[in-house]
C-alpha cells in the first residue's frame, strides 16, 4: 500500500500547541488518529478537483472558473499539510497508509455538460456543503485557539468550494436544458446514487459514539452522534431545498437513496 508522508512539509510549518500534558494516552491517541484521518482525506480530495478541470474544459466553462478549480487542488493539498502539522504537534507523525483510490467518474454515458454537472453536484454541492457544516460546528466549539484557527482557514476554503458549485449549477443547468429536455430528470436519477455514496462515506468517518472525554474533544475528537445528526440536517434542510430550487427532483432522490 502506498504511504502518505507529509512529515517534512508538516514540520516546516512550525505549528505549536499549548501544553497538552493533560491529554491521557488514549485521548492523545484518539486526537492524533482524528487529525491523521483528516490529513489523508484532505490530501486525497485534491484528486477530485484535478479530475473536474478537464470535465469543465470539455463543458466549455470560462477560463476564470477553470483557474478557480485549479486553485482548489492546491488548497486541498495545503489542508493535508495543516492537519499533518497538528498531528506532529500532538506528538504523532504525519505519515499514514494511503488507501486505494477509486477513479473519479468520467460519466462517459453523458454529454460534456451533463457529465460535468454530475461531478459538480457530487463534489461541491453535496460533499463540500456537508464539510462546511461539520467544520463550522467544530470551529465554533473548539476552545484551543490554535486549532480553531486551523479549522477557520480550512473552512474558508471549503466555503469557497461549495459556493463555486452552487454558483455554476444554474448556468450549466440552463445549457443542459437547451441540449436535452430530459436532462434534469436524468440528474435526479444520478442523485439517488450520489446521495447514497455521500451518506456511506460521511457516516463511515463519523463513528456513532460520543467523544471519549471532554479533553479529547478539546483537541478535535468529535462527538460522532452530534456530527451524524448535523449531517442529516444539512442534507435535508440545505442541500435538498437548494437543489430543488434549481428544478432538480432532490427530495425524491434523497428519499429513494435511503431505501
Amino acid at each position: 500500500m502506498t504511504a502518505l508522508d507529509l512529515r517534512g512539509p508538516a514540520r516546516e510549518r512550525g505549528f505549536m500547541l499549548p501544553d497538552t500534558s493533560a491529554l491521557g494516552a488514549s485521548d492523545r491517541e484518539a486526537a492524533i488518529g482524528t487529525w491523521l484521518g483528516r490529513m489523508v482525506n484532505e490530501h486525497i480530495s485534491a484528486r477530485v478537483f484535478a479530475a473536474l478541470v478537464p470535465q469543465l474544459m470539455a463543458a466549455g466553462v470560462e477560463h476564470d472558473d477553470l483557474a478557480r478549480v485549479a486553485g482548489m487542488i492546491g488548497e486541498e493539498l495545503s489542508h493535508g499539510v495543516m492537519c499533518g502539522a497538528v498531528v506532529e504537534a500532538l506528538g504523532g507523525e504525519a505519515f499514514a497508509p494511503l488507501p486505494a483510490l477509486d477513479a473519479v467518474p468520467t460519466h462517459a454515458d453523458a454529454g460534456p455538460v451533463e457529465a460535468a454537472l454530475r461531478n459538480l453536484l457530487s463534489i461541491c454541492c453535496l460533499s463540500e456543503t456537508v464539510a462546511v457544516a461539520l467544520i463550522t460546528a467544530e470551529a465554533e466549539r473548539t476552545p484551543v485557539p490554535e486549532l480553531a484557527e486551523v479549522l477557520r482557514v480550512i473552512l474558508a476554503d471549503e466555503v469557497g468550494h461549495a459556493r463555486f458549485g452552487w454558483r455554476l449549477l444554474g448556468p450549466l443547468l440552463e445549457r443542459l436544458d437547451a441540449e436535452s429536455p430530459e436532462g434534469r430528470e436524468r440528474l435526479g436519477g444520478y442523485l439517488i446514487g450520489a446521495f447514497r455514496h455521500l451518506r456511506e462515506h460521511e457516516l463511515a468517518h463519523l463513528p456513532p459514539r460520543p467523544a471519549p472525554s471532554p479533553e479529547a474533544e478539546r483537541y478535535g475528537v468529535c462527538d460522532g452522534n452530534e456530527a451524524r445528526a448535523l449531517f442529516f440536517d444539512t442534507v435535508e434542510t440545505v442541500i435538498v431545498p437548494g437543489l430543488a430550487a434549481h428544478g432538480l427532483p432532490a427530495r425524491v432522490a434523497w428519499e429513494r437513496s435511503l431505501a
